[in-house]
């Protein structure tokens, strides 16, 4: 019709193939391993890691926080899930408990 694009035209379809769906349930249930065993499985295991790391808290404890600070435990607050972490002698800071990512070593503070 035009100048200058050409017509195109639809080719007959050929015979779909036959198949039972096989190759695709398989396939499937192999991506679905794959998911469980690479992402899902390994982000369980460190939610439940912190989970236990929140419930074992004690006053005393020294710990570390995702932004780095360093502290002893003043004051935990079980009914708010906050924590006040003594830096130093005269300054605390408080800080929810989801914050804490490791519970160091007694006579870490000293050492540092």
């Amino acid at each position: 019709m035009s100048l200058f694009i050409a017509n195109a035209y639809a080719n007959t379809p050929a015979a779909a193939p036959q198949g039972g769906g096989w190759d695709l349930l398989i396939m499937l249930v192999a991506f679905g391993l794959i998911f469980y065993f690479l992402i899902y499985r390994p982000q369980a295991k460190r939610v439940k890691e912190h989970k236990n790391l929140m419930a074992a808290l004690g006053k005393g404890d020294e710990v570390l926080t995702q932004g780095g600070l360093v502290g002893r435990i003043a004051k935990i607050a079980e009914d708010k899930d906050f924590v006040a972490i003594a830096l130093n002698d005269s300054t605390e800071v408080t800080v929810q408990k989801s914050a804490i990512a490791a519970v160091l070593p007694k006579g870490t503070m000293k050492s540092l």
